[in-house]
């Protein structure tokens, strides 16, 4: 009887180890994913946020604007200056086209 036991429990053995490395496989694999989402999300803010620079102003009706409304490229954005220079600066942008 203690025979079998011992060759049922050492049969069974290898497999119990494999399933415990791999649960923990799974669990270390999800723990980076989480934290790369998480550092990616990070950087991706990092990336998008720009100091707002003096051109800036609040338009009555419409809000706040960035760039030089009389432009027709103007992305009339507090986000976006334009579509052709969307990161400025306005004054001596060789693609001014006055607004009609």
């Amino acid at each position: 009887m203690l025979k079998t036991l011992l060759v049922i429990t050492i049969g069974l053995l290898p497999s119990l180890i494999s399933l415990w490395v791999i649960r923990k496989t799974r669990l270390r694999t999800r723990s980076r994913l989480i934290q790369a989402a998480i550092n990616a999300s990070r950087g991706r803010i990092r990336q998008n946020f720009r100091p707002i620079e003096g051109d800036r102003y609040y338009l009555e009706g419409v809000g706040f604007l960035i760039g030089d409304i009389s432009c027709k490229f103007n992305a009339r954005s507090g986000y976006l200056r334009c579509a052709i220079n969307p990161s400025g600066p306005c004054q001596g942008c060789r693609y001014y086209e006055p607004r009609d």
